[in-house]
């Protein structure tokens, strides 16, 4: 027969997946959660015998699809950057353009701002 034990577990959907531990004590498996909690790192016991096996295998499934997520969201941002590149290099262009036109046209900039050279 096998006794499991739960006890609170963090919300994991939010977070970096938790380290996990599948232990072997005198014949018998043991699994651990490692979870952080403010600056110390604790385990927390989850189950034993057949249903430690099991939620470990639950939890390598997981940890799988959080870090292909991860791969996805990054490619996707690398995408993203390569698209916004040419749209920045040419705001810069705009502005030095623009700040060019204003100095031809008698501006200084005062404190960061704009204005026109006083005339008399």
């Amino acid at each position: 027969m096998c006794v499991l034990r739960f006890s609170r577990l963090p919300d994991f959907a939010t977070s970096k997946p938790p380290s996990v531990t599948l232990e072997r004590r005198d014949g018998r498996l043991y699994y651990y959660r490692s979870v952080r909690d403010g600056e110390k790192v604790r385990k927390v016991y989850v189950g034993a015998g057949e249903f430690a096996c099991i939620s470990h295998e639950g939890d390598i499934l997981w940890r799988t699809g959080w870090e292909a997520e991860r791969k996805r969201e990054k490619a996707e941002l690398e995408r993203l950057k390569s698209l916004a590149a040419p749209v920045l290099e040419l705001s810069e262009a705009a502005q030095i353009l623009t700040q060019a036109h204003l100095i031809a046209s008698g501006c200084h900039r005062h404190k960061g701002e704009w204005r026109r050279a006083r005339s008399g």
